[in-house]
């Protein structure tokens, strides 16, 4: 076979090359392919894949950078937030007691720097330390890692309503905290808590065989702010009045079926969590009353 014969057939034999990537579609008045019917429209244009990521899209380190020598880390010498211990923070009458101990005053603080302190930073504070003999790098370093001040209260109410009927008339729910020289007040409005559906809120059955007994329990979480610490006094009531401000505008019987509870609100914590749970039960007679049936309280703090 001559050479610009077998040349010919060599080349009818290639595959054509597929378009490129981002080829421009074809031209609207470009007739249709064989075996389409006419009148079709055209195809529409293959999607343009975006473009992957590539190293230069990383901009040029400037001239004068050197590459940093990651061997020069020190493996055995971690921050000191890798090398805290888990005991429980100490406390200032803790500290104090190490000081009368005899502890030196460098150990003191390693160990306030390895297990924090939830101590009283404030100037007061300090100076208390200062005329207990505690050693002034020892009050520096209480400074230093005494934990952040608490600035709220983390409140969760728990209600729990045995009953079957989803309205209230003219019952409260108020929560008076005393805070220096004011005092807090939070309530709620049991109609509205009842109507609405709630995020935190579950259907308890613990029925017996004989007598069904269902209670639906709504948690409310959040934050009471507190600027004073120390003790303090909860009151818990239910009342029909949508306005109280304070527990001394209660009615006598509301006032008698309250409950007082005391806590120690701690200035530094690594937890603060206090839960108050209360208890409604619906009427026999009348479906929308509901009777306050008390309330417990408690806190954790570490």
């Amino acid at each position: 076979m001559p050479a610009s014969l077998l040349l010919v057939v060599l080349l009818a034999q290639t595959p054509a090359p597929p378009p490129a990537q981002g080829t421009p579609p074809p031209p609207a008045d470009m007739p249709p392919a064989a075996g389409a019917p006419l009148g079709s429209a055209p195809p529409p244009p293959a999607q343009t894949a975006p473009a992957p990521a590539t190293l230069a899209a990383l901009p040029p380190p400037p001239s004068s950078q050197q590459p940093v020598n990651m061997a020069t880390w020190d493996s055995n010498s971690l921050p000191p937030v890798y090398e805290r211990s888990e005991q429980p923070p100490l406390t200032d009458q803790e500290v104090s007691k190490l000081t009368q101990a005899g502890f030196a005053p460098d150990q003191m603080v390693r160990l306030i720097a390895e297990r924090q302190c939830a101590c009283d930073a404030s100037p007061e504070g300090l100076i208390r330390m200062r005329v207990a003999g505690v050693d002034s790098s020892v009050i520096s370093a209480v400074s230093k890692y005494a934990l952040k001040p608490n600035s709220a209260l983390n409140l969760e109410v728990t209600l729990d309503f045995t009953g079957a009927s989803r309205r209230a008339r003219n019952a409260y729910l108020y929560v008076f905290v005393d805070d220096g020289d004011v005092t807090r007040v939070m309530s709620t409005n049991i109609d509205e808590l009842l109507r609405r559906p709630n995020a935190h809120e579950t259907t308890v059955d613990n029925s017996d065989i004989l007598i069904s007994r269902i209670v639906r329990r709504i948690v409310l979480p959040g934050q009471l702010q507190l600027k004073t610490y120390g003790r303090h006094t909860m009151v818990v009531a239910s009342s029909a009045n949508p306005s109280l401000s304070h527990p001394s505008q209660l009615k006598a019987q509301d006032r008698s079926a309250a409950q007082v509870y005391l806590f120690d609100y701690p200035r530094a914590s690594l937890q603060s969590l206090c839960r108050l749970t209360a208890g409604y039960k619906r009427d026999a007679q009348i479906v929308d009353r509901w009777r306050f049936q008390g309330s417990r309280f408690e806190c954790e703090w570490n």
